[in-house]
C-alpha cells in the first residue's frame, strides 16, 4: 500500500478538508512562502511600465503642443466654424409718407424660419406639424430639406402666429431669423406713386426704386456662439448695431390721390375705357397731389401684377395732345401781335387746304375772334394763326414749355415724347402741329405745360417730394402775365357755356381748362374707331390754385369727345382737391348749376 493509501486508511484528512468543516478549522496559508509570489520581479518590467505611463504623457504633451500652440489658428478657424457665427441685423426700411405725414409704405417685423440641418432631427410625423405650422406643402419642406446642409431658410415672412405654433413643437435646430416685410396701406390707389420692393427690400419701382439708397439704410451684424443645438449660447465681440433707412415725404396729398383713383376707376368702368390716368398739381409750389391711373395693382398682391397693371402711363404713355395745344398757338399770337384776343378770323367755310391736304372743323363757324377759336376749338382758326408765325417761333415754344424734354423729376420712367426740329417741319406738318397732331406728349408734361397759364406765364419746376411750407417757387418765364392771364379767361369760356366742355364746371368753383380728343395712330394710319379722350385745365380762374390733367383712353360706348368722357372727372376732382387745400369757393353755387344745363359745342379735333 502507497503512502497516499495508508493516510486515508489512518484516517487522516487531506489539507483542503477543515475548510468544508467551517472557519473556525481552517488553518490561513502562508502567502509569504508561496513559491509564486515569493519569486523575485525582475528589474526591467517595473521601468518597462514606467516607460509607458512617461511615453504616454509624452504623446499627450505633444498632442495638447500640437493643437494649443502649433496649429492652434486651424483648429480654433474649424471650431468657429462649428460654433461661432455672425448672424446679420436687418435695418428697416425707411418709410414713405404723403404730404400730411400718412403712411403710403412702411416696413413691418417679420419672423423667418430656419433650420440648422446639424441639429434638425424631426421625424417624419414631426417634419409633417412644422409644414402645417407654417402652412408650407408638405412636398416643398421636404425639397428644401433633402440633401441639404448647413442652414436651410423654409419660410420668409412667416406670421407671429405661425412662429408661436413652431415654438410649440419643441424641435431642435428650429430657429427665428429677423427680417422686415414691406406694406403699402394705400393699395392701389397710390401703388404707381410708391412702387414696390422684391422681397428682400429693393426697390422695384416708383419712389421705391426713385430713392432706394435713401430708404435702404445699412444692416449691422453680431456674432455670437451656438451650442449644438443652434441656441444661441453669448455674444462675442462687438456688435454693429444697424442704421434704419430714412424716410421720405411726398408731396402726394393721400386724400386728393385716393379721390382721383376712385373718380378715374369709376369714369374707365363706365365707358368701357382701356384704361385712364389723372395727374393734379399745385400752381402755388409745383408740387405733385396726385398722379393715378387705371388699371392699378396691389403692390402686397404680386398675382395681380401684370405688364398692363404696371405701366405708369400717366408718365411712360405718349399720345398726340390734340387740341389742347391750340390755347399756346393762341398765347403765342397775342405775344407776337398783331392779333388780340377781339381779332376776328374768318374760318368759314370750315375746312382749310395746306398744300394739298385738307383740313376741317366738325362744323363751320364762319367768323370768330381769337378767344372763339379756343372755345369753339376751330382748327381752321388755329391753323390760320399758325401759319403766320415762324416755324422756329412755334417750335421754340413748345420747347419752352417741356414738350420734346424729359421732366426734370424724381421718378423712374418719364419719357421726353416727341417733337421734331422745325427745319423739317413742312407747311402741312406746322398746320397739323398747331392743333396737336405730328407730335407728343404724356399726361404730365401736358399737365406741366398749363402751369404757364396758372402761373401768369412761367413753367413752374414740379416735385414729387414734399417742399417746405412758404417755399416760393419760379421758373423759366415763357410769355407775359398778360398773355397768361387772357389765354386764361379763353380757358374759362371753353369750359362754360357755349364752349366744348361745360361738364368740368365744378360745384362752387370756376375752372378753365381744354378738351382734346385725338385719334390713335395704328401703324401708319389714324383709327376711325380708337380714341383717346382727354381735358387739362386749372381753378379757381381769377387765382389759380391747381392744374388738372385728365386722359382716358380708347372709351368703348361710342362717345369718345373729350368734354364728354374726360371733363366730368375733371370737374369732381377739382372740386374735391380744393375742398380739401381749403380753398375758399369763389362761385355762387346756383348760378354754377344753372352753367351746368348748357349743350356743349362740339370739339373739332
Amino acid at each position: 500500500m502507497s503512502t497516499t493509501g495508508r493516510q486515508h486508511a489512518s484516517g487522516a484528512r487531506p489539507r483542503g478538508a477543515g475548510a468544508a468543516a467551517g472557519l473556525g478549522g481552517v488553518k490561513s496559508v502562508n502567502y509569504a512562502t508561496s513559491p509564486l509570489l515569493a519569486s523575485p520581479t525582475p528589474p526591467w518590467r517595473s521601468r518597462f511600465v514606467v516607460a509607458l505611463v512617461a511615453a504616454g504623457f509624452a504623446v499627450l504633451f505633444l498632442r495638447a503642443v500640437w493643437l494649443q500652440i502649433v496649429h492652434t489658428d486651424f483648429y480654433q478657424a474649424e471650431g468657429e466654424k462649428r460654433f461661432v457665427v455672425t448672424q446679420p441685423l436687418p435695418a428697416s426700411r425707411g418709410r414713405i409718407v404723403d404730404r400730411h405725414g400718412q403712411l403710403l409704405a412702411t416696413s413691418v417685423a417679420m419672423p423667418s424660419v430656419q433650420v440648422e440641418t446639424r441639429s434638425f432631427a424631426a421625424d417624419v410625423a414631426q417634419r409633417r406639424a412644422l409644414a402645417a405650422a407654417l402652412k408650407l406643402p408638405f412636398a416643398e419642406l421636404q425639397d428644401r430639406l433633402e440633401g441639404a446642409t448647413g442652414t436651410v431658410l423654409i419660410k420668409r415672412h412667416a406670421t407671429d402666429e405661425q412662429w408661436q405654433a413652431v415654438q410649440a413643437l419643441g424641435l431642435k435646430g428650429v430657429q427665428r431669423l429677423p427680417e422686415y416685410q414691406r406694406r403699402w396701406p394705400e393699395g392701389e390707389s397710390a401703388a404707381h406713386v410708391v412702387g414696390f420692393t422684391d422681397i428682400d427690400g429693393k426697390g422695384i419701382d416708383g419712389i421705391e426704386l426713385a430713392f432706394q439708397q435713401r430708404l435702404s439704410g445699412q444692416r449691422g451684424q453680431r456674432t455670437v456662439v451656438r451650442d449644438r443645438f443652434g441656441r444661441v449660447v453669448e455674444d462675442v465681440g462687438e456688435q454693429a448695431d444697424p442704421r434704419h433707412g430714412d424716410d421720405v415725404q411726398l408731396a402726394i396729398d393721400s386724400k386728393v390721390q385716393f379721390f382721383a383713383w376712385q373718380r378715374l376707376r369709376e369714369a374707365v368702368i363706365e365707358h368701357r375705357a382701356r384704361r385712364g390716368s389723372v395727374v393734379v398739381l399745385d400752381v402755388k409750389s409745383g408740387e405733385v397731389l396726385a398722379l393715378a391711373n387705371y388699371p392699378s395693382y396691389d403692390p402686397a398682391r404680386r398675382a395681380t401684377m401684370h405688364r398692363e397693371s404696371l405701366r405708369n402711363a400717366a408718365l411712360t404713355d405718349v399720345f398726340e395732345p390734340g387740341s389742347t395745344m391750340k390755347p399756346f398757338i393762341a398765347a403765342l399770337a397775342l405775344e407776337r401781335g398783331p392779333w388780340r384776343p377781339d381779332t376776328r378770323i374768318d374760318t368759314a367755310p370750315g375746312q382749310i387746304v395746306v398744300t394739298g391736304s385738307r383740313i376741317t372743323d366738325a362744323h363751320p363757324h364762319g367768323v370768330l375772334t381769337v378767344a372763339e377759336v379756343v372755345q369753339k376749338s376751330s382748327n381752321v382758326g388755329t391753323v390760320k394763326m399758325a401759319l403766320q408765325m415762324p416755324a422756329r417761333e412755334m417750335h421754340a415754344l413748345y420747347t419752352a414749355i417741356g414738350l420734346g424734354q424729359r421732366p426734370q423729376i424724381d421718378f423712374p420712367g418719364a419719357v421726353t415724347g416727341r417733337l421734331r426740329p422745325y427745319k423739317s417741319w413742312r407747311p402741312v406738318e406746322q398746320a397739323t402741329m398747331s392743333y396737336g397732331y405730328g407730335l407728343s406728349a404724356s399726361l404730365f408734361q401736358l399737365a406741366r405745360a398749363y402751369t404757364v397759364f396758372a402761373s401768369d406765364g412761367q413753367l413752374l419746376p414740379v416735385s414729387m417730394v414734399r417742399r417746405e411750407d412758404g417755399e416760393v417757387v419760379a421758373g423759366p418765364r415763357v410769355m407775359s402775365p398778360e398773355t397768361a392771364r387772357a389765354v386764361r379767361e379763353m380757358l374759362r369760356l371753353a369750359a362754360g357755356p357755349g364752349g366744348t366742355a361745360p361738364k368740368a364746371q365744378a360745384l362752387g368753383y370756376s375752372v378753365g381748362g381744354k378738351t382734346g380728343t385725338a385719334r390713335k395712330l395704328e401703324g401708319k394710319t389714324y383709327s376711325t374707331s380708337k380714341y383717346r379722350s382727354f381735358f387739362v385745365g386749372l381753378a379757381p380762374v381769377s387765382e389759380p390754385r391747381i392744374v388738372v390733367a385728365v386722359m382716358v383712353d380708347e372709351p368703348g360706348r361710342g362717345v369718345y369727345y373729350g368734354g364728354e368722357i374726360a371733363a366730368p372727372v375733371f370737374s369732381q376732382v377739382v372740386a374735391q382737391t380744393l375742398r380739401s387745400m381749403n380753398v375758399a369757393p369763389d362761385l355762387d353755387v346756383k348760378a354754377q348749376i344753372a352753367a351746368k344745363a348748357v349743350p356743349a359745342a362740339t370739339e373739332s379735333f
